[in-house]
């Protein structure tokens, strides 16, 4: 039960990443002008890196635990 529940997660969060990659590669109108990339984007993309981090330490946790 518990690996279907981990399948179904990883396969929506896939689905979701893959569905916003259009509006994420939004480009402004004069193509002389620069990308804006502010300080929003870089606290989304530290939080998405701290977010993995504490997922990959929860899985090894877990891993450690289950070993006999």
């Amino acid at each position: 039960m518990k690996r279907s529940t981990d399948l179904l997660k990883i396969s929506l969060s896939c689905a979701l990443l893959i569905g916003s990659i259009g509006w994420t590669m939004a480009q402004p109108a004069n193509p002389t002008s620069p990308t804006p990339f502010g300080f929003v984007e870089l606290l989304i993309g530290a939080g998405a890196l701290y977010g993995g981090k504490k997922v990959y330490d929860k899985w090894k946790k877990k891993e450690q635990k289950n070993k006999p």
